[in-house]
């Protein structure tokens, strides 16, 4: 199994490959300190099996599986428990708690010599619902990743199979559902206004009413975006008029 390691503490990373040198089917082909270290190493080195902890520098480990095409086989390794329940929702290979124990790593690596049929990529579909209150979106353009804070986003527009993430002047286009992005944004900032429209009510300027019983948004960009009915009922709400 030739495997990556993805974790931004060094002891960590050096436990664990002193763990996996008693697994006779194992090859360690590279050690990665952060996300976009990992994410590097993935595509040109293509490993049957990443070791990948979740809280790191720059992007977190399930951001850095959504930039994945396909995703391999992925154990997670962190000290915070309360992502357990949901890496297990998904389907992920494993999880283990900081410090790894010997035995359990040999039951997380069994599952992969024995469950042939593990689907890694039900977990790359479902990364979003694991970003809760997420305060930062990935986004990818060309070969260039971008991390856009949620202040930069006036609103998201559904394209298809996509999403056009907008900033003040220009968008990026993300490979996911409205629906999912609303459950994963602050509902008290991102207010889905339309079918097609998921606002930051931050850049909400000013509504107008453009025919009767039909409102739009105006944003500071001078950008008008329709509003339904159940949309206007939301904004209503969280803008208190």
């Amino acid at each position: 199994m030739r495997t990556i390691i993805i974790d931004d503490e060094p002891l960590a990373r050096s436990l664990l490959i002193e763990l996996l040198e008693e697994e006779k089917d194992v090859e360690i082909i590279a050690e990665c300190g952060d996300g976009f270290e990992g994410l590097k190493a993935i595509q040109d080195l293509k490993p049957d099996l990443i070791f990948l902890d979740i809280q790191m520098p720059k992007i977190n480990g399930f951001e850095m599986l959504e930039l994945l095409e396909s995703p391999p086989h992925v154990i997670f390794t962190t000290a915070y428990d309360e992502y357990a329940l949901k890496a297990f929702e998904v389907s992920a290979l494993d999880y283990l708690l900081k410090p790894v124990s010997p035995e359990r790593l040999s039951k997380a690596l069994d599952k992969l010599r024995y469950q042939s049929n593990v689907n890694t990529v039900e977990i790359k579909d479902k990364i979003p619902q694991l970003l809760e209150q997420a305060q930062r979106i990935v986004v990818k353009q060309n070969d260039n990743i971008k991390i856009l804070s949620l202040q930069e986003v006036y609103y998201l527009e559904s394209a298809d199979d996509y999403v056009k993430v907008h900033t003040a002047d220009k968008y990026y286009l993300k490979h996911q559902t409205m629906g999912k992005f609303e459950d994963q944004l602050p509902a008290q900032q991102f207010v889905r206004i339309h079918r097609s429209y998921l606002v930051n009510v931050q850049h909400i300027t000013k509504m107008d009413l453009y025919e009767k019983d039909q409102y739009c948004v105006v944003l500071r960009n001078d950008v008008k975006l329709p509003v339904s009915r159940s949309g206007y009922a939301k904004l209503k709400t969280i803008l208190g008029i």
